[in-house]
């Protein structure tokens, strides 16, 4: 006999959370009949009897990991009455849902690994509230049979939990204990070590030895952080010289090696525990970061590492188990070929990683996301009012720092991380994603989304899979998509009207065939207009520019009428060929980059002059000096009315003899340069609030400078996704929904 009941669809990050036992129990407190499952949409619930007030408490009760995006009711009809409540079976593939990120052991989980049980000392515990998600994920809807951990067959102690609506762990997918695996061993050589692959590990990176350890997302390079011999070794085999070295230290280890504040803290404490960036104490040896004044710290996030760095008692580096330039290794027979010249010996397990996940990393003062990976992705992003009903895009980033996104049903899904595209194996985890990504959320593009610049492997790439598909490509210039990233993670209405950009990076091709990068623009979603930019200075050598700032600074020198101070600082560069380059346009086109004006700067300080040894840290270490400075000396820089030059500041430089207030006096000038033709469109009505964006404002010292200088108008800031091109994946994407919408 049929009978009226009713249907509650939930939709958003509702798998893998324990969501299903919370509704199960929610029921048993009402009384009610009926099923909840997963399915390609979220959960689904079906039941008998009053809802009352369940759509509320599914939303406001939720379990930790949980984000409801939407709880719609409606009726349901039975064919025969259900006699109780139960989990049903999931229903099939497909994805309309959101995947949960991998998070961080919980305090119940990390209890029970340090008391007296079954799971004492088990480096693979966790429970419906904590563990891995994504970097085990195979296919949805998200079960245990698609996942990677299929092939450990639960004993009957995890089945009984498993299987136990009261237990925490019902229905965790990622369920494990010693008996059922998975299994953690030391290796050396390629043989196995008889013994406690924990307890094995920690004598080893006490006695100064660099050891991979397999992670989530992948292995990381571990050794003493206190031991400049250990840290020196490091450097030298992964011929990684001076670039920063990430950490991991008990929470109570911090205060000895950072400044915390609560904003850290918290930050530390996150599900995605991510790597924070803190002010150094300087406890640690400076081949650490050398030339910087902050350490990127994390704490241990899963039972592997809490063990691992208790038995070693103290700070451990944590960096990236990968070969210069190449992508993190995931797989055990990966790491004994790859990572055998760096490490003395190998603490492996038997769980495969679906995908690989670098750390994220962020700042909580002021707060910003730096790199957006594990522990933050695949978490979704709302569309901004208006976008309702965007049509699925898919947007291809650019060729650095390279994320893809998906925009569907009023969210939007940013990639995670995955770096230099020129690199053979990081495009093949490019292309990887792209099907990765497609599969797993049901993703049936109308557009594509690419960068302007046509040469970009992103690009290319997009164009080949719109003209294949028959869909629509949309080119999108790259600062545009910068702005319009700001503009949607501040969820400014399609409508909202027109905002100012001022948008600094490194490179980016402007629709005029120039190379940009120090812009004021004026627009919305929709479009832009240039109103100023940085005046150009050519980049002699093309992209040997980027790694050389001597060249950056020649340039610059010689603009202001410093061609004798270019001579004395870099008399063993080949100046007049380069000179010849820049005065003929050979391999020198001309470009408004604040990154390179920055480059520049730092050259003439002292700061990397010759070679950069990694991205970015010639404006790092400019950074890291301006902040020890007591004062600088005043500066403005020129302004025609749209070309902002900066030769005063090389005059000052000139003059000058404190290289930190110099340094400083960069950071200033430019902030207040650009502040200053951001404000004049504000304050005449041309524009209704000012978006900071762009790799360079990733410089915590000049976004800070710049607000201050805003000081009465509304400013944007990134928040929750990178300044840097990270994002612009998701500005793309909105772009060319905002441009379809008008089509």
């Amino acid at each position: 006999m049929k009978q009226q009941g009713w249907q509650i669809r939930v939709r958003g990050q509702v798998q893998g959370v324990g969501f299903r036992p919370f509704v199960w129990q929610l029921a048993q407190a009402r009384g009610l009949r009926g099923t909840v499952c997963n399915d390609a949409e979220g959960v689904l619930i079906r039941f008998l009897g009053d809802p009352g007030d369940l759509v509320t408490a599914l939303r406001t009760e939720a379990p930790p990991l949980a984000r409801v995006d939407a709880v719609e009711l409606s009726v349901a009809v039975f064919e025969a009455p259900p006699k109780g409540f139960e989990i049903a079976v999931s229903g099939g593939p497909g994805a309309q849902t959101r995947v949960t990120p991998d998070a961080a052991t919980c305090p119940d989980c990390l209890s029970e690994v340090h008391d007296f049980g079954r799971r004492q000392g088990y480096a693979f515990t966790n429970c419906t509230h904590c563990g891995p998600r994504f970097t085990i994920l195979e296919s949805l809807p998200y079960d245990r049979a698609r996942t990677t951990m299929a092939p450990f067959e639960m004993c009957p102690s995890c089945r009984a939990e498993y299987e136990d609506p009261h237990d925490r762990r019902f229905h965790a997918q990622p369920i494990a204990c010693p008996v059922c695996g998975p299994r953690l061993w030391l290796e050396v050589g390629g043989a196995e070590v008889p013994g406690d692959a924990i307890a094995l590990a920690a004598a080893r990176l006490k006695a100064g030895e660099i050891v991979a350890i397999k992670g989530l997302g992948g292995f990381h390079l571990a050794c003493d952080a206190t031991n400049r011999f250990a840290v020196s070794e490091l450097r030298a085999r992964k011929g990684r010289p001076s670039k920063p070295l990430a950490l991991m230290a008990r929470e109570a280890d911090l205060e000895k090696i950072v400044t915390v504040s609560a904003a850290a803290l918290a930050a530390l404490r996150e599900p995605s525990a991510p790597i924070v960036l803190m002010p150094s104490r300087g406890a640690l040896p400076a081949s650490v970061a050398p030339g910087m004044v902050e350490l990127g710290v994390m704490l241990p996030y899963t039972p592997l590492h809490h063990l691992l760095i208790e038995a070693f008692g103290g700070v451990l580096v944590m960096t990236s188990g990968n070969l210069s330039g190449e992508p993190q290794v995931i797989d055990n027979a990966e790491a004994r070929e790859k990572l055998a010249p760096f490490a003395e010996a190998f603490v492996m397990h038997d769980r495969a990683i679906a995908r690989r996940l670098d750390d994220s990393v962020v700042r909580a003062d002021p707060p910003a996301v730096l790199r957006r990976a594990r522990g933050q992705v695949p978490g979704t992003l709302p569309l901004p009012p208006g976008f309702e009903r965007a049509p699925e895009v898919l947007a291809c980033g650019g060729q650095m720092k390279a994320a893809q996104c998906l925009i569907k049903n009023g969210q939007a899904l940013l990639g995670h991380h995955l770096g230099e595209l020129d690199d053979a194996l990081t495009w093949e985890a490019y292309l990887k994603a792209d099907a990765d990504y497609a599969a797993l959320f049901d993703h049936h593009p109308k557009a594509v989304a690419v960068d302007l610049h046509p040469d970009f492997r992103a690009t290319r790439h997009g164009g080949e899979r719109a003209a294949r598909e028959g869909l629509k490509l949309v080119a999108v210039q790259h600062h545009h998509a910068h702005l319009a990233a700001c503009l949607g993670e501040n969820l400014w209405p399609l409508d909202g009207g027109k905002v100012v950009g001022i948008v600094l990076d490194g490179l980016g091709l402007g629709p005029d065939g120039a190379v940009w990068g120090g812009e004021v623009l004026l627009g919305d979603y929709k479009g832009f207009r240039r109103h100023a930019w940085l005046k150009p200075a050519a980049l002699i050598g093309g992209d040997r520019a980027q790694m050389e700032p001597w060249r950056n600074a020649l340039v610059r020198l010689d603009a202001a009428g410093l061609g004798a101070l270019a001579n004395g600082l870099f008399p063993a560069a080949p100046r007049d060929i380069a000179r010849q380059m820049a005065a003929k346009g050979v391999n020198a086109p001309l470009s408004s980059s604040a990154g390179r004006l920055f480059d520049a700067v730092a050259a003439c300080l002292g700061l990397c002059a010759v070679k950069q040894s990694y991205e970015g840290e010639a404006a790092m270490r400019l950074e890291a000096l301006a902040r020890r400075a007591k004062a600088a000396p005043e500066v403005h820089l020129e302004d025609d009315g749209a070309e902002i030059d900066p030769a005063p500041l090389f005059r000052a430089i000139a003059r000058g003899s404190d290289p930190a207030g110099l340094a400083l006096a960069a950071h200033v000038a430019l902030a207040e340069a650009f502040a200053a033709r951001a404000r004049a469109l504000v304050e005449s009505g041309a524009a209704h609030a000012v978006a900071l964006t762009g790799g360079v404002f990733q410089n915590a010292l000049l976004a800070r400078l710049t607000v201050e200088k805003l000081d009465g108008c509304r400013v944007l800031q990134h928040r929750k996704i990178p300044a840097n091109d990270g994002s612009l994946a998701f500005g793309q994407a909105l772009v060319a929904a905002a441009k379809l919408e008008r089509l």
